[in-house]
């Protein structure tokens, strides 16, 4: 969907994205405010898209122009409207862990405070601002963070005379994959898992060399083994997900929503990701991501049907 088609989807004329920058305080995550001298304001780092530019990609690349800081993205704060000189302005914003960074003034900002939220919300100066503030302060940040990755297409299995766990991607898979890695590079792995197919291992293997890691294999997250023990997937789901950090697991069709659902069941995520009772979504080349706590309670549930933001 090219940048135009998504204004006119989200009935705006104006696309921009942004970030809840968040450090480790001493009694809590600390958030980050600039000060913008055009406007005399104080407000959470944002911008408009770049041409061609997705929504999470620019939210990453404004944090680092206004504060100085490399930040790896979480939880979607959801998005802000409101009118501006032209037009209908949308922001999404999400929660960005800094990576690190230094500040230094600019003629867009000249300060940089990190604040409590609460001592940030009296110091914003917009109540759209505070609104997407209060999101992020309503629940902790998550210990754990799982980014589980349907892989991308591959070759029609009638086309394929071999062991189907080798069938390869195909050309619109590898499309895929050009699109998805660098969306992916956003959530800043720590560590990066893939079901024993070939096509499973494809999806995620730029994104490996890009981060100078290695790819695990997982065979209990993998439809043969589901086949044999249904239970063995989201079992090992959960030993993974008890690993503070980030993880990239990518997995099958077969597998993939039967864990999210085994994750979220019984809890308040529930209902988003089943709305309705809806089947829940795994469509190829897609993404959830699921942050827990240190109970391995998940905190958020998020999916991208594709890696747009």
């Amino acid at each position: 969907m090219t940048h135009g088609d998504l204004a006119r989807t989200l009935g705006v004329d104006v696309l921009a994205a942004g970030a809840v920058l968040w450090r480790a305080g001493t009694t809590g995550p600390e958030v980050g405010l600039v000060h913008r001298p055009r406007y005399d304001d104080w407000s959470l780092p944002k911008g408009k898209l770049d041409r061609g530019e997705h929504l999470a990609t620019a939210a990453v690349r404004e944090v680092v122009e206004e504060t100085g800081h490399h930040i790896r993205i979480g939880r979607r704060l959801g998005d802000t409207r409101y009118d501006v000189e032209d037009g209908a302005k949308l922001v999404r914003y999400w929660a960005g862990e800094s990576l690190g960074g230094a500040f230094e003034p600019n003629d867009e900002t000249d300060e940089l405070r990190f604040l409590t939220p609460a001592d940030a919300c009296g110091l914003l100066t917009y109540a759209h601002d505070r609104t997407v503030l209060r999101r992020f302060a309503a629940h902790p940040p998550p210990v754990s963070t799982l980014v589980l990755v349907r892989h991308a297409k591959a070759g029609s299995r009638d086309g394929w005379n071999g062991d189907d766990v080798a069938r390869p991607l195909s050309a619109t898979g590898r499309a895929q994959v050009a699109r998805l890695t660098p969306f992916l590079r956003l959530f800043g792995a720590d560590r990066i898992a893939s079901a024993p197919p070939v096509r499973c291992r494809a999806t995620v293997s730029d994104l490996a060399a890009a981060a100078g890691l290695p790819v695990t294999d997982e065979p209990a997250l993998g439809e043969i083994t589901r086949a044999d023990d249904p239970t063995a997937a989201t079992a090992r789901t959960r030993e993974i997900v008890a690993q503070p950090g980030v993880t990239v697991l990518c997995s099958q069709g077969g597998v993939i929503p039967d864990v999210v659902d085994a994750l979220t069941a019984g809890t308040p995520l529930a209902d988003r990701v089943r709305p309705g009772g809806a089947a829940i979504p795994a469509r190829k080349a897609s993404t959830w991501v699921i942050g827990f706590g240190a109970d391995l309670t998940p905190r958020f549930a998020d999916y991208y049907r594709e890696p747009a933001g």
